[in-house]
């Protein structure tokens, strides 16, 4: 190395490594918020989180064709494709981020020829000059002031944040499948109470025929009776439509065609039963094990670290640079000892004329780390809500569908007695009519309320990201 480069070099260096040493990161460094102090839900019992009941409430209740659509959902479901991509591209940016702080190396090279004018030549024969070149540049951005190392914090951040929102939806769509899988039992089973009362309201017109042929009956209660049957005749294509939409929501939900499933689901299958008490643990558990909230946090985190990249552009940058090459005449002469050429360079970049500039995007970064919190805050409250929701949901549905079957019990008692009485003159047939409506309606309502029941069991289970999830661990520890 010549002299004249060897001097600034010296300089250079011993200046550049004791700002490196002294180097910190500007900006706010990051605190988690403080935990949401409420120590139970006001609906549940004092029960700890049990992985055993979690296992066998998400394996299906027992139904294996549940549990396969669970697996099936997690592993061709396109919306969970869709964020994986999200995630992959979060870990390329954070690789990117993490290159920043280390020197770039890249080669150039290139070929002149210039025709000289009379007036620029050396010598009367100097007609053109040709110039080849090869060499490699290096470059490096010293860290002094941290602003890279607050892009890379920002970077992690938002990996975790993307990988948090995958695990979320995994939940989400493992509930919504779960939900789904229900109605679609309940849709059958009314489905077969449509058909019930259908069959019902037949051996009403039958009597009401049979009387009236005998003498005993009128064509005005045969034709209210003809009526109320083609009336419960005309709900079985609503219940039949309604059962196809389910399955075709299902195979959606699990990456297939909506026809994919018809085959699998047509036959009729019983709806789960629904638990007693659900052991959700305490309200700082279900936090810590939501994604929702890890997402959010990790955001609110991204938001403070780029307070500290916006807070960098305050102080200079500096870039050490260096080259090292060949410079000749002809290409014959590249790399001889003669073209050798190399340098290095100390460079410092400081906008101190647009200091308002940097001061405006600060408290942009600020004010974005304010709006982060809120939402983080916001999410937190969310779900606790969803949780005591889901328990006063499951705990009164429940006690809808007790008082239901007892209904139902008592309704078919009345429906026999008016028949009998019907037969024997006691009363007129528009009582009976009005005992058989309210058991049509009440067998309709039971059903009803117990797939209630079951998807506000499985609401509980999502609120406390009781689902499970498909390469969450690997995600998380990347």
């Amino acid at each position: 190395m010549n002299k004249r480069l060897h001097r600034p070099l010296q300089r250079a260096l011993p200046f550049a490594l004791s700002l490196l040493v002294t180097a910190c990161a500007v900006g706010p460094d990051y605190q988690a918020p403080a935990p949401v102090q409420v120590d139970r839900f006001s609906q549940a019992s004092n029960s700890q989180l049990d992985p055993a009941a979690e296992q066998r409430f998400w394996a299906g209740f027992n139904d294996p064709i549940l549990a396969g659509l669970v697996k099936r959902t997690l592993a061709g479901n396109l919306d969970l494709q869709t964020l994986l991509a999200r995630y992959q591209s979060a870990e390329a940016l954070l690789r990117g981020a993490r290159r920043e702080r280390w020197p770039s190396v890249r080669a150039q090279g290139g070929a002149a020829e210039q025709h000289l004018a009379e007036v620029e030549r050396s010598t009367p024969d100097q007609q053109r000059v040709e110039q080849y070149s090869a060499g490699l540049v290096a470059s490096w951005e010293l860290d002094f002031y941290g602003r890279l190392a607050r892009a890379v914090e920002a970077s992690e951040a938002e990996l975790q944040a993307s990988a948090a929102d995958l695990q979320a939806l995994q939940v989400a769509l493992t509930g919504q499948l779960a939900s789904s899988y229900f109605a679609l039992r309940g849709q059958q089973q009314l489905l077969a109470v449509a058909r019930q009362n259908v069959a019902l309201q037949q051996e009403s017109l039958d009597i009401v025929s049979a009387r009236l042929e005998a003498g005993r009956g009128t064509e005005f209660d045969r034709l209210r009776a003809a009526a109320e049957l083609d009336s419960l005749r005309a709900l079985v294509p609503q219940r039949k439509a309604a059962v196809q939409l389910s399955m075709h929501r299902l195979a959606v939900l699990t990456g297939q065609p909506p026809a994919a499933l018809n085959a699998l689901l047509a036959q009729e299958r019983p709806m789960p039963a629904v638990v007693a008490e659900i052991p959700v643990g305490t309200p700082a558990e279900v936090l810590r094990r939501r994604p929702d909230i890890q997402a959010a946090e990790r955001r609110l985190a991204a938001a403070t670290a780029q307070v500290g990249v916006a807070t960098a552009d305050l102080f200079p940058r500096f870039t050490l640079g260096a080259l090292l090459g060949s410079v000749a005449g002809s290409g014959s002469d590249l790399f001889t000892a003669g073209a050798e050429s190399r340098s290095i360079s100390l460079g410092i970049d400081w906008t101190f004329l647009d200091v308002e500039g940097v001061r405006a995007r600060i408290a942009a970064a600020d004010a974005r780390g304010a709006e982060r919190l809120a939402q983080y805050q916001q999410t937190v409250l969310n779900a606790l809500e969803e949780t005591e929701n889901g328990l006063v949901n499951v705990r009164q549905s429940q006690r809808r569908s007790d008082w239901l079957q007892t209904a139902t019990e008592s309704a078919e008692q009345a429906v026999e007695q008016a028949r009998l009485r019907y037969e024997q003159g006691y009363i007129e047939y528009f009582e009976v009519l009005d005992t058989e409506q309210a058991l049509t309606a009440v067998r309709s309502d039971l059903v009803q309320s117990r797939i209630d029941a079951a998807v506000a069991m499985v609401s509980v289970y999502q609120a406390i990201a009781g689902a499970p999830v498909m390469d969450a661990e690997p995600l998380a520890q990347r």
